[in-house]
């Protein structure tokens, strides 16, 4: 092997056992009370159960589609589907275990003080952080080296999908039917604390933070960087250039040392501000990021663009802290738009609910503002380097996949500063739960205000991201597809080609139907955990009064049993929307559906998580100002319970379904061409 295809190998292994060291570090810290321990068992339970139950129905689901896809596209394609799938779903069990493992001591940590448990809470997170992008690039680099077509090793990021959808769609219907329902009776009606042991669908609430925010965002940042760097491979192949085929895996490399370094410099003395430390950790990691981008650019790629081409990875590097600046300026209590949906509490629901929607959707606007110019510059600057001979427009394409890649390779900081979030979420259930007093609960809500915002900031960093590699997908299908057509059908991608305007009307429409389908789930799911809630309080009384205990496993197998049942449809529509659009109207309509898709996609899903998102720490800001209990807190809460479902369950699934359709639609384009000559 050469350096360039170890050098890969080298920081894929050297994440992980600096992820080994976090957790041999976590391991030996002190776990609290019995109590503490006893809660924090259960919601492992619930959470391990659910997965269970998930997995027995995902697994022969993904064994028949790795068959399938083996025996009739390419044996190639089925392994790489096998290995996506099984990875996916390690990223989310390995994000579900060290969750729970680090929230119950970061809990016992609040005692204290804020940097102790801010440090156990970063490096609980920073374990997933390194552990889920390290995967993702050894699987990569190991089936590109194995199978050097990147066309043939498609299926990885189907396999890579599909699970990250189930999880997610599962995972975040499962906590915010909790949320919610633990809310609704708790907060609203029994008007008793967050977190208060008396509600039966508190630990059901808490096993949801770990089944949708910690498991769900692990195997959706896998499967993220996984398309995200398989869209650049395909563009590569594309262009026939021996020298960049590598160069978006070293991409990722360059991300993954940058990330090790911007995790370990952060420390716990002296913090006074959560966010100083984890933006410091960013900004170190972006730079060191740049320079190893401009080192293996110039020590590995022999072109004469290969200047252009590190010019587009900068691109994708600043984009991040771009688009973190504009969600936490929409997400942050701190900020105008948040401290607006606070203040419109004191009118009531109508006008909260409303003024949230507005700033959801004014959000949009510097969102796609940012997303425009990194897309014109990136293929500006790449396409005028473009070699003599050289298709110009293949090289703009490749460039904006660069810009992508760029983005997805700090995966690793950028995960490690969301999955915190969870975890102090968690140890603020568990503070609450045991009694251990309201300083406790203050450095916990102090975390877990800035987790909502940094994981309403990892929404929009995969939404942005899942954008410009769709991009270059659609890219791809269309130079695959013809050459799989060619002397077969001319293809003609111009609107007024009437089957390129149904796939758009059809892609635009699907992202609006799943969300519908997802929100309609939660709000099914939650109404029997309401019922579940109400029934317990009146069947026994003791239970408001501290005297008994309620049935605690009751809420999750109600909340299992629910998710599990609306786990099919969003994902049967993602699998089989671009394959019957194939088959009956070609693959121009596919085309057409792939571009409707991302339109609409990105902007509703950046909506709907920054909406929550915001919803959420107005909802925050209002108890910060020792309002909780009266009429705007209630109001502020109804407005976080609507929010659920935009933010946690509807919004990050989004990007999934985007990447899918266009991972079904590569893999599967060979099969549009059998079924047309039959």
């Amino acid at each position: 092997m050469e350096i360039q295809e170890l050098l890969p190998f080298g920081a894929g292994i050297a994440s992980f056992l600096v992820a080994v060291g976090l957790v041999a570090w976590i391991t030996k810290q002190p776990t609290g009370t019995k109590e503490m321990m006893e809660i924090s068992n259960a919601v492992k339970i619930g959470a391990s159960a659910f997965l269970k139950r998930e997995m027995k129905i995902i697994i022969p689901v993904a064994i028949a589609l790795a068959v399938i896809i083996g025996a009739f596209l390419q044996p190639s394609n089925g392994i790489a589907f096998a290995v996506g799938a099984t990875l996916s779903a390690v990223a989310g069990l390995i994000s579900l275990k060290i969750t729970v493992k680090a929230a119950v001591r970061a809990a016992n940590l609040s005692s204290s003080g804020l940097g102790k448990t801010f440090a156990m809470a970063f490096r609980g997170g920073a374990t997933v952080g390194l552990a889920v992008p390290a995967m993702a690039l050894l699987a990569i680099t190991g089936l590109y080296l194995i199978f050097p077509d990147p066309i043939t090793i498609a299926g990885v990021g189907i396999g890579a999908s599909l699970i990250a959808l189930f999880i997610r769609i599962g995972g975040g219907i499962f906590t915010k039917a909790a949320d919610m329902g633990a809310d609704l009776v708790g907060k609203v009606e029994a008007n008793i604390p967050e977190d208060d042991p008396r509600n039966p669908a508190t630990i059901a609430d808490n096993v949801g933070d770990n089944v949708g925010d910690a498991a769900g965002m692990g195997s959706d940042v896998y499967e993220s960087y996984i398309v995200t760097i398989l869209a650049a491979l395909l563009i590569a192949a594309l262009i026939g250039a021996p020298d960049l085929f590598l160069y978006p895996i070293l991409i990722g490399a360059s991300g993954m040392i940058a990330s090790i370094i911007g995790v370990v410099i952060v420390g716990s003395k002296n913090i006074t501000d959560v966010m100083k430390p984890l933006n410091r950790s960013f900004y170190v990691s972006a730079a060191i990021a740049i320079g190893l981008n401009f080192l293996f650019t110039t020590q590995f790629v022999n072109s004469s663009a290969s200047y252009a081409l590190f010019g587009t990875t900068v691109i994708g590097v600043i984009l991040v802290p771009v688009i973190q600046k504009i969600t936490d300026r929409y997400t942050n209590y701190k900020f105008g738009p948040v401290k607006e949906i606070a203040d419109s509490a004191k009118w009531g629901y109508a006008s909260l609910v409303l003024m949230g929607i507005i700033k959801g959707l004014q959000s949009t606007g510097p969102f796609m503002i940012a997303l425009v110019v990194a897309i014109i510059i990136s293929f500006s600057i790449s396409s005028t380097a473009a070699p003599e001979g050289a298709d110009p427009v293949l090289y703009g394409i490749f460039g904006t996949s660069l810009t992508a890649m760029a983005m997805l390779s700090l995966a690793g900081i950028v995960l490690s500063i969301d999955a915190f979030g969870p975890i102090a979420d968690n140890a603020g259930g568990i503070v609450e739960m045991t009694g251990m007093g309201e300083e406790n609960r203050k450095v916990t809500d102090e975390i877990d205000a800035v987790g909502n915002t940094t994981k309403a900031v990892t929404k929009g960093f995969a939404i942005a991201s899942a954008a410009l590699a769709a991009l270059a997908m659609i890219q791809a299908f269309q130079f695959e597809a013809e050459h799989v057509f060619e002397g077969i059908l001319e293809l003609d991608y111009s609107l007024t080609n009437p089957a390129v305007v149904v796939g758009l009307l059809v892609g635009g429409l699907i992202p609006f139907f799943i969300t519908g389908q997802l929100i309609n789930g939660v709000s099914r799911a939650a109404g029997k955990m309401v019922d579940e809630v109400r029934r317990q309080f009146k069947a026994d009384a003791g239970i408001l009064t501290g005297k008994s205990k309620p049935d605690y496993a009751k809420c999750v197998d109600i909340a299992t049993v629910a998710s599990i049942k609306e786990l099919w449809k969003p994902a049967i529509i993602a699998i089989v929307s671009p394959i019957i659009l194939g088959i009956l109207l070609g693959p121009t309509a596919v085309a057409g559906l792939l571009m409707g898709s991302v339109v609409t996609g990105i902007f509703l899903a950046y909506h709907l998580a920054n909406t929550g998102g915001a919803w959420d720490n107005a909802k925050k800001l209002v108890e910060m100002k020792g309002q909780k209990g009266s009429e705007e807190h209630k109001v502020a809460v109804v407005g976080d319970i609507i929010g659920d479902p935009y933010k946690d369950t509807a919004g990050p699934a989004l990007n999934t379904v985007i990447k899918l359709l266009n991972t079904i639609a590569i893999v599967f384009v060979s099969a549009f061409v059998a079924i047309i000559a039959i």
